[in-house]
């Protein structure tokens, strides 16, 4: 029974003779066929969704990179806000008694939280 189920060969391309115009070297052409790349309609839809729901993936990825990148320029930012607040109060505090310069401390802390 095995005998009977004989493998046939990889089909190997047969030499089709020469050219007729001589120029051997080129690929032999094939049938024009202008609908045989078209897919149904249902195959499309399907794609488009799944690239939507991709590019929705990636927008997320990007909405995420972009806060924590914004969220670590905020923080150094205050960081060096707090520095240079730290530095000037040591300026006053080098001229002043250091009651006074917490007393100017605590003014400006009670007018930053009124005004913003």
């Amino acid at each position: 029974m095995s005998e009977s189920k004989v493998e046939s060969a990889p089909s190997v391309a047969k030499p089709l003779g020469m050219r007729k115009n001589g120029k051997q070297w080129h690929e032999p052409k094939k049938a024009f066929r202008p609908a045989s790349g078209l897919t149904p309609y249902e195959k499309r839809a399907k794609d488009r969704v799944v690239m939507a729901m991709v590019k929705a993936k990636e927008k997320e990825m990007k909405d995420e990179k972009e806060a924590e990148r914004k969220a670590r320029i905020e923080a150094l930012k205050a960081k060096r806000a707090a520095k240079e607040e730290k530095e000037r109060y040591e300026k006053l505090a080098e001229k002043m008694h250091k009651k006074r310069v917490e007393r100017l401390k605590r003014k400006e802390k009670r007018n930053k939280l009124l005004n913003s």
